[in-house]
């Protein structure tokens, strides 16, 4: 693949973090311009606003782990648009997207995105690069892992059923693995699907006896027909965005999921199976730690889940419902109701401390206007101990019962308001109340969909 095309795109920008705009101590601390977004809950915080706004003062846009079990919704040029796989940087013509090697690709799904953007008059292929370190998700990932989930019954984890989960388990088991690299190359991917398939299907056979049968010929064509299209995008992005760094090009790391899904640091056993938190930037896309100059962690103004797990703020009442409604709280993948609670700032402040966030921004403000009371889950209470930290164990978080502060709420419409001093007194005291327990600076408070219709705090 020839690179050269991907910096003739990214010209530089002068913009906050570009070296006309430092002194010359700043200059030799911060002399890598890189920034990361990470979801600081059990995943869906409308990081896609948050990213798409910070794109515009950046030149490459990096997604580093997890598949098309994401969601993004972006609002742009007037239009509403869904991204599962592909970084919403995507969008921005200015911006070259990098799918790193951290993460699952699903080659049919990843086209299938292409072309639905292609159709709303977004032709995105051009300025997109896919790591040929990064992982494919086959038709035997999803059998199986739609098999598996069916034999836990009442104990299913609660997977998007898209081969996610078993794509990454073969990846660190090291067999029967294939690589966007293998994907490109006709024979080695036909000489894999040929022995993959025989062994796949024995084991479906047991897990699910009345299960589809796969055709091997009809998943070589129809890979390889994706792996012609693929082909051009493929490149060695961990090479390349150190050559960026080197460079000064401004990069933004853009995660997927939540913190609290991290296969390692998360909620374990209902996590998702990549790290979603800070810890997976460096490891999924080959950049080094000592490169992120600036984190951001984005919440919820209240706490949801989707899928199974214990989730100590959770209300199962009309409150909770109100919320949902509110809040259109339905996946952007699956359309699945989420669950919803008061915001939990034990389980969010744990995020924000594992992946080093600086500061923090609140999304969805504007879901709780009208409420006469808002409350914010500041402890756990397990078995009558008070505790601040999240416990490591599923069972200790399932007994936990939420120690709630409870504030006035407000009433009025803050759709509108541009500047933070102009939203009612409760709703600052509300913000100012969860910067406090946090101990993060709040830095952007989004009070809607729109694009527009985000406060910048100045600080």
């Amino acid at each position: 693949m020839n690179n050269s095309r991907f910096w003739q795109q990214s010209q530089h920008r002068a913009g906050p973090y570009s070296p006309e705009f430092r002194t010359g101590e700043q200059q030799r601390v911060l002399s890598v311009p890189a920034t990361s977004v990470i979801g600081l809950q059990w995943g869906d915080e409308a990081k896609g606003k948050i990213v798409d706004i910070l794109t515009e003062s950046h030149q490459i846009v990096v997604r580093y782990q997890g598949g098309n079990n994401a969601g993004h919704t972006v609002r742009f040029d007037g239009r509403t648009y869904k991204l599962s796989l592909l970084p919403t940087g995507i969008l921005q013509k200015h911006v070259t997207s990098v799918i790193a090697p951290g993460v699952v690709v699903n080659p049919l799904a990843l086209l299938r995105e292409l072309d639905g953007l292609a159709a709303g008059g977004q032709n995105c292929e051009s300025r997109l690069m896919v790591s040929d370190r990064a992982h494919v998700i086959c038709p035997w990932h999803l059998l199986e892992e739609a098999a598996l989930e069916k034999s836990r019954g009442s104990a299913a984890i609660g997977t998007t059923m898209r081969g996610i989960g078993t794509c990454y388990r073969e990846k660190v088991g090291r067999t029967h693995a294939i690589r966007i690299g293998d994907l490109i190359r006709r024979d080695v991917f036909a000489a894999k699907v040929r022995e993959i398939v025989p062994f796949k299907q024995r084991i479906l056979d047991v897990l699910d006896p009345e299960g589809p049968r796969m055709d091997i010929d009809q998943i070589i064509t129809e890979y390889s027909d994706a792996a012609d299209r693929i082909r051009p995008l493929a490149a060695d992005t961990t090479s390349w965005l150190l050559d960026a760094l080197d460079a000064n090009k401004w990069i933004l790391f853009e995660g997927a999921q939540g913190s609290l899904l991290d296969v390692d640091h998360g909620t374990f056993p209902y996590v998702t199976s990549s790290n979603s938190s800070g810890c997976g930037i460096h490891s999924g896309s080959g950049v080094p730690e000592r490169a992120i100059e600036r984190m951001i962690g984005v919440a919820k103004a209240y706490t949801t889940r989707v899928g199974g797990g214990p989730f100590p703020s959770e209300l199962n009442n009309e409150i909770g419902n109100r919320i949902r409604i509110a809040g259109n709280e339905f996946g952007t993948v699956t359309g699945r109701p989420r669950r919803c609670g008061w915001f939990d700032a034990v389980a969010t402040r744990y995020s924000a401390r594992i992946s080093g966030v600086d500061s923090i921004t609140i999304a969805l403000l504007d879901v709780l206007s009208g409420f006469e009371e808002v409350s914010i889950c500041e402890a756990y209470d397990i078995d009558g101990r008070i505790t601040k930290t999240l416990p490591t164990s599923c069972e200790d978080l399932a007994a936990a019962k939420p120690v709630l502060r409870t504030l006035p709420g407000w009433q009025e419409d803050i759709t509108g308001i541009t500047e933070f001093f102009a939203l009612p007194t409760n709703a600052q005291q509300y913000c100012r109340t969860i910067e406090q327990i946090m101990g993060r600076p709040i830095e952007f408070v989004s009070v809607g969909p729109d694009r527009v219709q985000t406060i910048r705090l100045k600080r």
